[in-house]
């Protein structure tokens, strides 16, 4: 196949005007997926991650799986701006969704297994240093169970 000068600078500038031209989705990326889990007989409650980082404008997907759990937002620790939630109860096989907009960190908890720690941390962009939350409210099992933000963010998902 012969190739004119003029063919292959055109084929180039196109391909450039490509690369340049703002790129259009067809979908918003998939949501960041949080399983609640029960063990058999309805021990070792969790969520799985329990800890994720995820970029501002991220949608996060609750999956119940096992037994009725919960969703909900620690009203006083989320970023100040930030709206709670609450899932209400899921049976298995239901989901919820949240998209977080507003960067900080984002602590959780599972309303009919909060006294056996499940609870959750997600980390949205970049976060320099641990939250100063206060512990009111929050059993002392599911404070030792928090994993660190400087964790979270080091390794993406705990």
């Amino acid at each position: 196949m012969i190739s004119s000068r003029r063919g292959v600078l055109g084929a180039g500038a196109a391909l450039l005007a490509g690369l340049a031209a703002p790129r259009v989705f067809a979908s918003a990326a998939a949501p960041v997926v949080i399983r609640m889990t029960a063990g058999m007989r309805g021990e070792h409650v969790a969520f799985d991650p329990l800890g994720i980082a995820v970029e501002p404008g991220a949608v996060v997907r609750w999956v119940c799986e096992g037994e009725t759990h919960t969703s909900t937002a620690y009203k006083n620790r989320i970023p100040k701006d930030a709206v709670p939630w609450d899932s209400g109860y899921l049976l298995p096989g239901k989901t919820f969704e949240v998209r977080l907009e507003i960067p900080g960190v984002y602590d959780y908890f599972c309303r009919p297994h909060h006294a056996a720690g499940m609870v959750g941390r997600i980390v949205v962009g970049a976060v320099s240093a641990e939250p100063d939350y206060p512990d009111s409210g929050v059993p002392a099992i599911a404070r030792r169970t928090f994993p660190s933000v400087a964790e979270i963010l080091k390794r993406g998902r705990v």
